[in-house]
């Protein structure tokens, strides 16, 4: 096929040449240059969100020390003819991505400060041999490059390289700094009161960007993204002109991630539009503003599989791409309790929450309300009316991906927190086919963990495969024996007996006797039992129904 798509490429140079598809969101330019009046803008978006390759778009756009006529043939911003003629490659550009800035503790994360610092440095080397340039920048420039700079070299970074291509150039500096905020959410992640690693990054980080940002005379304008807009520690305050557009504001809101039309123009060039209801089921359901849109990693990982696989199945890419650590705290959190929401959420229902957009990384565990609004803000929830706009909002999880990472936090959480004490008496009532008191106990600890309405088998599966794992004994999960493949195999070594499970989720509760004889009856007539290593002396069967919080147990 001659349709192709870049999986994970950011700069936006290298996509352009090499032919990949390219959603065109170029406007951005026009609309922020010649439409604003910012002197500083402020974009916040999950990750994946296409926030690089936006940033990666407009320095080529800008840059003065590029030719880009070719990458931009054909996308719209060449409509604006005059505009183009403006400002396309009329302007020095300085971009500095913060996306990979972190570490275990702070005098690693600066060690790494200064090797990026270094190689964007070493990118303007030969601004230091520019008559215009004064000696002593042009010997910073050097310490930088050498990773031998000290605290006031690398917070003075910036503005040194832009002072230096305004000498080189005589025009105003476009400053772009992409993900600011990542160093310091990893500092506040390993933050302690004796390593103060969190004070220490906000002192660089702040530093940098004050003073780049804040009555620079050689800045023409600043474009900044990241997931939160960090509002206590003031890193922004006295920037004149400054505008901040989170996923609540509607301006801009359609640049970031795919809308409806684009994924499906998408679908038609890469011949797979019939993919376009599970894309849909998927990926899609994010609002932004006054914006529906898709998960751009997402989707153009699917296509991609989709390329060489029209069969493929759509997975869970965003897993991949985060730690989903946010979730297992909320969940964790003893000062409120949000299992109902969670619940309600994982039905397919709404929670209504006052949200702001204004966080501190130092206070994101302080309250509910802003534990909601980082999720929001980081794209595990969304909006759940396009209308809907003030502080207080409804929220739903935004498509099936989010839900599976929902149900995963929920089981893992579970898996931690439940006592080994009732796993035991689980166990016991197992070996010893005590089907009335297996049940009971099942049904408690259904009753105990967070569960939802819209149950199915895949839930429960996960569910048993976390009560069991972990306690002593080697739980096989869906592994191949005789004709097919049990949902559970609990092997007591030591004793030399074997317990196997094959469950079912039940329409209603009226069910549950018939599905557990059902669920018997595939253990019986598939073979389940006949591969089980013959050193094993007893071999336990099990059918169990599930509905909703409750189980049944039935022994073969």
């Amino acid at each position: 096929m001659a349709f192709k798509v870049g999986v994970g490429k950011s700069d936006f140079a290298e996509l352009r040449k090499d032919g990949n598809y390219y959603v065109d969101k170029t406007e951005l330019i026009y609309e922020l240059a010649n439409d604003t009046e910012n002197e500083v803008t402020l974009f916040t978006r999950p990750r994946r969100f296409g926030k690089t390759l936006m940033m990666s778009m407009m320095e080529n756009f800008f840059s003065i020390r590029k030719d880009s006529r070719d990458i931009f043939e054909g996308l719209t911003i060449t409509k604006h003819e005059a505009f183009c003629k403006e400002w396309m490659n009329q302007y020095p550009v300085l971009f500095i991505s913060f996306k990979d800035i972190e570490a275990e503790n702070f005098i690693d994360a600066l060690a790494v400060l200064k090797t990026r610092l270094a190689d964007v440095s070493k990118t303007y080397a030969d601004l230091a041999k520019e008559k215009a340039v004064n000696s002593f920048d042009a010997k910073k420039l050097v310490r930088l490059q050498d990773e031998k700079c000290d605290l006031a070299d690398v917070k003075n970074s910036l503005k040194t390289i832009m002072r230096m291509l305004y000498a080189a150039y005589g025009k105003k500096v476009i400053l772009l700094i992409d993900e600011y905020d990542v160093p310091l959410a990893k500092a506040s992640e390993k933050n302690t009161s004796a390593n103060k690693y969190y004070d220490l990054m906000l002192d660089v980080i702040k530093g940098m960007l004050s003073i780049a940002l804040k009555d620079n005379e050689y800045l023409k304008f600043g474009v900044v993204t990241g997931c939160l807009r960090i509002a206590k520690e003031s890193i922004f305050t006295g920037t004149n002109n400054f505008a901040s557009y989170s996923v609540l504001d509607s301006r801009f809101s359609e640049y970031f991630g795919f809308t409806e039309k684009e994924v499906e123009k998408m679908l038609l060039a890469a011949d797979r539009s019939e993919k376009a209801s599970v894309i849909k089921e998927w990926y899609d359901g994010y609002v932004f503003g006054k914006s529906s849109v898709y998960c751009p990693w997402d989707v153009i990982n699917y296509l991609s599989e989709l390329r060489f696989d029209s069969d493929a199945k759509p997975k869970n890419y965003w897993k991949n791409t985060s730690h989903n650590g946010i979730l297992l705290t909320f969940v964790k959190h003893t000062d409120f309790d949000v299992a109902d929401k969670f619940e309600s959420l994982l039905n397919g229902g709404t929670v209504i929450q006052t949200i702001s957009d204004a966080l501190t990384y130092d206070t994101l565990h302080s309250s509910e309300d802003n534990l909601w609004s980082v999720l929001l803000m980081t794209g595990y929830i969304t909006k759940a009316d396009l209308e809907e706009a003030g502080e207080t909002v409804a929220l739903k999880i935004p498509n099936r991906e989010l839900s599976s990472i929902f149900e995963d936090a929920v089981v893992k959480f579970f898996n931690e927190t439940v006592s080994n004490d009732t796993i035991k008496e689980l166990l016991n009532a197992l070996w010893e086919k005590n089907e009335a008191e297996a049940s009971r106990l099942l049904s408690d600890l259904l009753w105990n963990t967070i569960s939802y309405h819209d149950y199915h088998e895949d839930y429960y599966h996960a569910f048993l495969a976390g009560v069991f794992a972990g306690r002593g004994y080697s739980v096989a999960s869906n592994k191949e024996k005789g004709l097919g493949r049990p949902d559970l195999e609990i092997k007591d070594k030591k004793n030399r007996r074997v317990i196997i499970i094959e469950a079912k989720k039940s329409v209603k509760e009226s069910d549950m006797d018939k599905d557990c004889s059902e669920a018997i009856k595939q253990i019986r007539v598939l073979k389940y039992a006949d591969s089980i290593d013959e050193g094993f002396k007893q071999v336990l069967c099990y059918g169990i129904a599930f509905y909703k919080k409750k189980a049944k147990v039935i022994c073969l």
